[in-house]
């Protein structure tokens, strides 16, 4: 404090000596290093994300009905107003926004883990795909890093191919998340949504279906390579029904990010989440990161660890109206089995052991 007085009291003298060694005599501030501070903003970028997915449409909910009880309420029913006429929009290929992909909190978002995209082979923009993404994970980051911006540069790996990452049918009936979702080309997994962008929109469409969906979230943890897929032939039929190729896509690092208690089958615990992910139309999973500090504490950032999305060879569907269970069988088998390969091929480049192998429930 004596020195900044000094060297305000040369200021006034008019004596530039005094200041010059009144600054010396400061001591030397340690500003965070260029890393820490990029380090730190990685960290915002994927908690933002996370905070965004877990409360922004509750919060916004909330935040409308309670603008109805003050005198903003004229924002909150021209609001309401235009979200009742844009209500179709998500289920009508959305409202991509180029400007939002591409913003630069991706970029950060992707170099956190980080996230990489590899592509195996080329895809036709003369035809349309369903890309099956593996595993669920807890948030799906690599599904949205890769898919839902342009921060592992999807279009310039696969030109002409525009991707849109399904998700859950209840985050659009969300004010503002709504919004937020389909500006990165994000559209509710349901039939009359992924039957718009396959038949209406041309071709170069990749419709990418997260098919495990919330109850293979509740199998995933670190070192776990298990996916939900016996059962699973819904997207098998579709494909079919619009002659769309079939795409299998691994993300080796997504069960890593966070830790989780995962409940034995038959156990209270595992029934109750089983209850409420039908209820709710998500899984209640009891897991947990790092802080947004340090990765010795406990918090909802995830632990900063590689995702590599590698998208497989593309399974060349014919279109048949009226499939027969049969030929959804064929085709199923096939898709399974083109998953095994790419798991295997590509596993001990992405640090599994040649010992691991893929569990298909």
């Amino acid at each position: 404090m004596k020195t900044i007085l000094a060297a305000y009291s040369g200021v006034l003298r008019g004596t530039g000596s005094s200041i010059l060694s009144a600054l010396q005599d400061l001591p030397s501030a340690p500003w965070p290093s260029r890393s820490k501070v990029e380090k730190q903003l990685q960290v915002i970028s994927v908690l933002q994300w996370v905070i965004s997915f877990l409360m922004l449409g509750a919060a916004c909910t909330v935040l409308l009905v309670y603008m109805f009880c003050t005198d903003c309420w004229i924002i909150a029913a021209m609001y309401t107003a235009w979200l009742i006429f844009d209500w179709n929009t998500p289920k009508e290929g959305g409202r991509r926004s180029s400007w939002v992909r591409n913003w630069t909190v991706w970029t950060y978002f992707r170099d956190y883990f980080p996230v990489r995209l590899i592509k195996t082979h080329n895809l036709l923009p003369s035809r349309n795909y369903i890309f099956g993404y593996h595993p669920h994970g807890i948030f799906c980051f690599g599904a949205f890093c890769n898919f839902g911006t342009e921060a592992t540069g999807f279009s310039k790996k696969f030109p002409g191919i525009k991707p849109s990452l399904a998700t859950l049918a209840g985050n659009f009936r969300m004010p503002v998340l709504r919004d937020y979702l389909m500006s990165g080309g994000i559209c509710p997994v349901n039939r009359n949504s992924i039957d718009y962008i396959l038949t209406r929109k041309g071709t170069g469409n990749a419709v990418v279906i997260v098919v495990g969906g919330a109850a293979e979230s509740l199998d995933c943890a670190p070192g776990m390579n298990c996916v939900t897929l016996k059962n699973r032939k819904g997207f098998i039929k579709l494909a079919l029904q619009k002659g769309a190729d079939l795409v299998p896509v691994y993300s080796f690092g997504e069960n890593e990010v966070y830790k989780q208690i995962i409940f034995e089958e038959g156990s209270w615990w595992r029934l109750a989440q089983k209850k409420l992910q039908k209820l709710l139309g998500f899984a209640p999973c009891l897991f947990h990161g790092c802080g947004l500090f340090s990765e010795e504490s406990w918090g909802l950032v995830p632990f900063s660890k590689p995702i590599i999305t590698v998208v497989g060879e593309p399974i060349t569907v014919p279109k048949i109206e009226e499939p027969s269970q049969e030929v959804v069988d064929q085709y199923h088998a096939m898709y399974i089995s083109s998953l095994g390969k790419l798991f295997d091929k590509y596993k001990t480049r992405f640090g599994l052991k040649e010992s691991d192998t893929l569990l298909i429930q």
